[in-house]
């Protein structure tokens, strides 16, 4: 979900409400304690050079439970975050405390928005020797590194 997609679901809610995927409510007196711009710039195990750049929303649940965070509240903190940060129209990657910090994305179902898991990948399955979906199974946990292609620039 981009920053635009979550201004015009908030224009027209009656309430802010989290949930992940499997049913869980985030507790209705969390905070939205920052919003920001996060700028990634790394090299894949494939040698290519990589930049992703997003918004960044943290929820944490305060124990402050008599604060609800209203629709037009948020609205005013994404407003302030967009003059302020010179935020663009960016996908929204969520964080949310989970026995660590998590990360999801966001989507609405109609009426909560819905913190998607997020997984990891290797970006460059084509070079770094990585056996693509339905293929042998791993020979080891390090079979990136232990490739006998010549040509992966894996590891």
């Amino acid at each position: 979900m981009k920053i635009s997609e979550i201004k015009k679901i908030l224009s027209s809610a009656t309430d802010v409400t989290f949930e992940t995927q499997n049913g869980v409510l985030v507790p209705e007196h969390f905070h939205v304690t920052e919003i920001g711009v996060v700028s990634k710039h790394y090299i894949d195990c494939g040698g290519t050079v990589r930049k992703d750049t997003v918004a960044n929303f943290q929820l944490w649940d305060a124990n402050d439970f008599e604060h609800r965070l209203k629709p037009a509240k948020l609205l005013n903190i994404i407003s302030l975050s967009e003059k302020v940060l010179g935020m663009e129209d960016l996908e929204i990657e969520v964080e949310y405390q989970s026995g660590t910090i998590g990360k999801y994305t966001l989507d609405f179902n109609g009426r909560n928005f819905i913190l998607v898991s997020t997984q990891t990948a290797c970006l460059a399955k084509e070079t770094c020797g990585t056996p693509q979906e339905n293929n042998q199974a791993f020979k080891s946990a390090n079979s990136c590194c232990q490739t006998t292609d010549s040509k992966s620039s894996c590891c």
